[in-house]
């Protein structure tokens, strides 16, 4: 799969952006397990214009993470075009625009899938990014507002003639938020339609390699982009590659490999951020690299309210002693 002339291998698998989850050392680690391509967390266009220090921050990009892309969300014309020109000064592989956010403080204001309601100022932003970059530039989006209002097979017709080099799309509307199952059928009607030259992307409960297959199968998508299912789980790249090749399950992660996982993102966590902010931000992983060990309770809060990477280091190794057997 190609979108412009970044070249991808068949059947590529996609980190999608979270927000303070995709950070640099959560990609590090998404591509030690085979992520073809990854997006850094949604940055704000108007973050960007204020000079926004947080903003400002998640337009760092290594060489290692590429390809990649940055993605840009909001809902005034100018700012997402200022925003697109600062964020290919960064020099990523691609620009992506958000219009698949569905929670409230970004879509009510018509900002991510809140643009799902203007979806003539939609296409117009597209055109005017995509006018004003030299980065291919792709969309992310929903199927639409809500239940009435699928508007994709129509929209993704109206964003490739805008000139985008890809669109992923997730299967649900906006008012599902992240509720119910992922709606496959309406992603597979854009791949099917003839007019449609552009990489379709399909995103929406992919947990299992055997999903991803069936995704791939079953709808003729040409990349799927996983999200949710990658946090605490970020080998589920490895997993799904290694079905997709072979037909084959891996087993299981062993909790000492786990143990070693946790170090190795620690470890660029606070090489990136500092150890202060490092440790603070990895609170979230730590927890979740262990979900189902038995009488795991008081163990996760330490690794939770530990400060100093010495004793959170010490803790890993009682993780990997203690629950070797598991």
């Amino acid at each position: 799969m190609n979108i412009a002339d970044i070249i991808l291998r068949d059947k590529p698998l996609l980190l999608a952006p979270m927000e303070d989850v995709t950070d640099a050392s959560f990609r590090y680690v998404c591509k030690m397990f085979g992520a073809d391509l990854m997006f850094t967390e949604f940055v704000s266009s108007d973050g960007l214009i204020r000079d926004a220090r947080k903003s400002l921050d998640k337009l760092a990009i290594y060489d290692y993470e590429r390809p990649i892309g940055i993605q840009i969300y909001g809902h005034i014309p100018e700012a997402m075009v200022e925003a697109a020109r600062m964020a290919e000064a960064a020099k990523p592989d691609l620009i992506d625009i958000n219009f698949g956010c569905p929670v409230n403080k970004i879509a009510k204001r018509g900002a991510g899938s809140g643009m799902m309601r203007e979806p003539d100022k939609m296409v117009a932003i597209t055109e005017a990014i995509v006018k004003n970059v030299r980065l291919p530039v792709t969309v992310k989006t929903r199927l639409g507002w809500d239940e009435d209002s699928k508007i994709i097979v129509e929209l993704a017709e109206r964003l490739q003639d805008a000139g985008i080099s890809a669109l992923t799309i997730h299967g649900r509307t906006r008012a599902q938020m992240y509720k119910g199952e992922a709606d496959w059928t309406l992603i597979g009607k854009v791949k099917e339609n003839p007019r449609m030259k552009i990489p379709i992307i399909g995103n929406g409960d992919i947990t299992t390699p055997q999903q991803a297959r069936r995704a791939f199968d079953t709808y003729g998508v040409d990349g799927i982009m996983i999200g949710r299912a990658t946090f605490g789980h970020p080998w589920i790249f490895r997993e799904i590659r290694h079905y997709l090749d072979t037909g084959e399950i891996l087993p299981p992660m062993s909790v000492e490999e786990r143990v070693r996982l946790a170090k190795s993102h620690l470890a660029k966590s606070i090489e990136i951020k500092g150890e202060k902010v490092g440790i603070l931000e990895m609170r979230r992983h730590l927890s979740c690299y262990f979900k189902g060990l038995p009488d795991f309770k008081e163990t996760r809060l330490k690794l939770v309210t530990s400060v100093s990477p010495e004793e959170l280091y010490a803790l890993l190794d009682y993780v990997a002693e203690k629950w070797n057997n598991f």
